[in-house]
């Protein structure tokens, strides 16, 4: 029999402390702007080039609305080649625009700013003759962007401390970087990071640290509830970075069920047999109905009550293009 409290209604209780920030980041949010005022300006259909963020539920939003994902250029029909075409949060190699000004194509980037500032650090040291280290996550569609801002065979990709331990460097004679991917985990960066430095005392740091504000704070944030809870749910997807280091988190700090899941329906309520507590948060791309879809699951087969943990206050926001900022002038005027 469950040694969980019974209620009245006759289901267990279950406290869920709700993890802030989670979810949108102010880069994400531009991102899907830039898609929605796209197809408001240009009308259907507006091409995106890769998921414009990582989340199935936001992408089949755009689709609906007539937004036509690919991942190549040359995926897009000869006949819409004057269709605007936009560019993922996640940023792009420099090959891409200029292929896409080749084809004489009008592009929108949605490159997170915070994305666009680490491509500007990586030219700087090119320019200034550095071995550029970068570390992320090989194959990463942020890595593969930034490591095309720069000469192939030019970036060397370090993934882990081993990786950081094994590296030589090319000439001695030149200066060496390091840049990061910016929705890695805080603690396994670090770990890198001291390697390199321990080896190469000299290595030239970020101005200002690479991983973004909204990895660290919903990191942060889920370092502070996990001890507290027996279980933590991530809402994100599988091919979302920083929503499985979300995941990887909760588990270093001791839940002994810590899932990522995209939507309620992927559940397994054994995990979740006699738990009484539990800690739940949201990746970056993740909408908030997808949290409130994850709750009323719970609250469905629990007595839930829900308390909100903050542990930080976001109030970033970044520039739409200018190509679109009329239409959001008009639309925060309609709406207001």
């Amino acid at each position: 029999m469950s040694t969980m409290t019974q209620t009245a209604t006759n289901k267990p209780s279950l406290q869920i402390k709700l993890c802030a920030p989670r979810g949108f980041c102010a880069g994400v949010d531009r991102a899907i702007q830039i898609v929605e005022l796209a197809l408001q300006k240009y009308g259907q259909p507006v091409y995106v080039r890769h998921e414009i963020v990582h989340n199935k539920y936001v992408v089949d939003g755009l689709k609906a609305k007539g937004a036509v994902f690919v991942e190549e250029l040359d995926e897009i029909p000869a006949e819409h080649v004057e269709r605007p075409v936009i560019f993922s949060a996640h940023g792009v190699p420099k090959a891409v625009p200029a292929d896409a000004k080749q084809r004489n194509m009008f592009y929108l980037d949605a490159t997170c700013p915070l994305v666009s500032k680490v491509h500007k650090e990586a030219e700087i040291h090119f320019r200034r003759e550095r071995e550029v280290l970068l570390i992320g996550h090989a194959g990463h569609p942020e890595v593969i962007g930034t490591m095309g801002q720069l000469p192939e065979g030019t970036v060397t990709l370090i993934e882990t401390e081993d990786d950081a331990r094994r590296y030589e460097r090319k000439s001695n004679d030149r200066p060496l970087a390091y840049i990061t991917q910016t929705t890695l985990s805080v603690d396994d960066t670090a770990g890198i990071v001291s390697v390199l430095q321990d080896r190469f005392p000299d290595i030239v740091a970020p101005h200002k640290e690479d991983i973004c504000y909204a990895t660290t704070n919903r990191q942060e944030a889920v370092k502070y509830v996990a001890p507290d809870v027996e279980a933590m749910v991530v809402v994100g997807a599988p091919n979302s970075s920083n929503s499985q280091r979300l995941r990887e988190v909760a588990e270093r700090e001791g839940c002994r069920v810590a899932v990522l899941l995209q939507r309620a329906d992927e559940i397994n309520w054994a995990d979740f047999e006699g738990v009484t507590s539990l800690g739940l948060t949201a990746g970056a791309s993740a909408p908030e109905t997808l949290v409130e879809e994850i709750i009323s699951a719970f609250d469905a087969r629990f007595d839930v009550t829900v308390e909100i943990v903050r542990t930080a206050e976001e109030t970033i926001a970044f520039n739409l293009p200018r190509e679109l900022r009329d239409m959001s002038a008009q639309s925060e005027k309609a709406t207001g």
